[in-house]
């Protein structure tokens, strides 16, 4: 296993082509997580160099690489953050990159990786099926293949992140870390339970691609089961065994958090800390806004990436708004005349609804003949103005029938 002291080895030329990322707090999140003024703050790997903490994993890894490898270049296999570390990392050290990404990854990471210098194939209707061809690339060209957190070199590159941590917070008591393979939580565990051997340390995962928390309650490393989840940062079927035995000797607590808890969370932050995250980054805020972890003392949760698709997190903010009450989704009818759909918009705008969108259907069967569907979508304040709209509604003899 490695130790605090390759860890630091690797720190100087790391961060000599990284940035320090902000250590952050925010007043209405601390709040809403019951804990004291101060006690919480948010490492933001999110404004990493590539949008998260991939970057220093792979930079480490390819600094390890021999004159002869560098020649023939690398190759390595991601859903997003790890190609654009890899691709970035190989660029800075003069090295092809050649990058396998599913075919659903994110057109947005997809084209990221290539302005970052790699070339990109798509290929496999998953993370698996990517590496599966990656690594036979690499045996083909006699190349490298670089993992995304099965590796010493990334392993070591990812725990100066809890270097830089604990500069930022030497009181540190609690740290809290999203976990997919395993390798952010490998390398800041190590680092962490070095130098502060008494500090709590939680791993977090989607509950579904919960293979490491189950793995670690059950005590040995089980088969992996099929995973589906929105945060595809962290979507691994399952540890190595290798950074699994980090998981088993450091973790002192593994939890999972919903998908519906995930987006939650991602408009909380976008809202509250003003601050964009994705999925798999924000997992660990989850676990303390859902109640799922209880830290002591001085807490640090890493916002390991903001790599998020545009469209993604516009349909994520519509539907949360639902959720949250702040939208109200709903389906009535009006006469199909002139003048109907015009009094049903000026009795929605007296009860002070807000509308973002409208489509008219003239031809489903549950509509009676002479009238027309109308489905909508307002701004609300919250519970008690939704209420108050569908009730003034039906007072006009509109039929409500709300939608998700």
């Amino acid at each position: 296993m490695i130790t605090l002291e390759h860890i630091e080895a690797a720190y100087p030329a790391v961060r000599a082509n990284i940035h320090h990322t902000p250590v952050s707090s925010c007043v209405s999140l601390t709040e809403r997580c019951g804990m004291e003024p101060g006690s919480l703050l948010m490492k933001m790997e999110n404004q990493q160099r590539t949008g998260s903490f991939k970057i220093r994993g792979a930079y480490h890894r390819i600094t390890q690489l021999t004159e002869a490898e560098k020649r023939v270049g690398v190759v390595a296999a991601s859903a997003g953050n790890h190609a654009q570390g890899v691709a970035l990392a190989a660029t800075l050290a003069g090295v092809k990159s050649i990058v396998y990404m599913p075919e659903f990854a994110s057109i947005a990471k997809i084209q990221a990786t290539r302005k970052y210098g790699a070339e990109v194939v798509l290929e496999g209707k998953n993370f698996d099926e990517a590496v599966f061809a990656g690594k036979e690339r690499a045996l083909l060209m006699g190349a490298r293949f670089i993992s995304a957190f099965d590796d010493d070199g990334i392993i070591t590159g990812q725990g100066t992140l809890g270097l830089e941590i604990l500069e930022d917070v030497p009181d540190l008591e609690t740290v809290i870390i999203c976990v997919g393979g395993g390798g952010l939580f490998s390398g800041v565990a190590t680092a962490i339970r070095a130098k502060k051997p008494h500090a709590k340390i939680i791993g977090v995962q989607a509950a579904g691609a919960s293979c490491a928390v189950e793995s670690w309650k059950a005590g040995h490393l089980l088969p992996h089961k099929p995973v589906t989840t929105i945060a595809d940062g962290i979507a691994i079927k399952s540890p190595s065994e290798r950074t699994f035995e980090y998981i088993q000797k450091y973790a002192d607590e593994m939890v999972t958090v919903e998908d519906s808890e995930l987006a939650r969370t991602m408009l909380l932050l976008l809202e509250r800390a003003k601050t964009v995250v994705e999925p798999g980054g924000a997992a660990g805020m989850a676990s303390l806004l859902m109640g799922k972890v209880k830290p002591v003392g001085k807490t640090v949760v890493t916002i390991s990436g903001g790599n998020v698709d545009t469209r993604f997190l516009a349909d994520l903010i519509e539907r949360e708004m639902i959720r949250a009450e702040r939208y109200l989704h709903f389906f009535t009818a009006c006469p199909d005349r002139p003048g109907g759909l015009a009094a049903l918009l000026e009795t929605i705008a007296e009860l002070k609804g807000n509308v973002i969108q409208l489509s008219h259907n003239r031809v489903s069967p549950t509509i009676p003949l002479g009238q027309t569907g109308v489905e909508i979508l307002l701004e609300v304040r919250d519970r008690t103005h939704i209420d108050r709209v569908t009730e003034g509604l039906e007072a006009k003899g509109y039929r409500v029938r709300l939608l998700e």
